[in-house]
């Protein structure tokens, strides 16, 4: 599964983002839940997020866009796939949701895991 960070646009005094996740696994994703953390310019925690990213049908690309309240775009540093808080496919809760994502970003600020 890939998690790419594709924008940020501007929200008034908050940031939005933008999340492409293509998951090219066969088994379809009913609950999948990231523990996502924001950094600003000089490196320190601005934010931390759980974002619900489920469901994700098998084969399937598709858009989640999460609020970043209180924090300008232009204030974002870098973001942080810290965790997988929730991950479950039909066969049940799934412990290896992290290492099977890769993370990108294309929106002009690092996301890493």
């Amino acid at each position: 599964m890939s998690v790419q960070l594709n924008k940020l646009e501007t929200d008034n005094d908050s940031c939005r983002a933008y999340l492409v996740l293509e998951n090219r696994s066969p088994a379809a994703f009913e609950s999948l839940r990231l523990d996502m953390v924001i950094f600003d310019g000089d490196g320190v925690i601005a934010r931390r997020l759980a974002v619900d990213a489920a469901p994700l049908p098998a084969g399937k690309t598709s858009v989640r866009v999460f609020p970043i309240a209180g924090l300008a775009c232009a204030d974002i540093g870098r973001l942080l796939l810290n965790d997988v808080i929730a991950c479950q496919d039909a066969s049940g809760e799934r412990r290896d949701c992290l290492e099977q994502m890769a993370t990108d970003s294309i929106a002009g600020v690092p996301f890493i895991k």
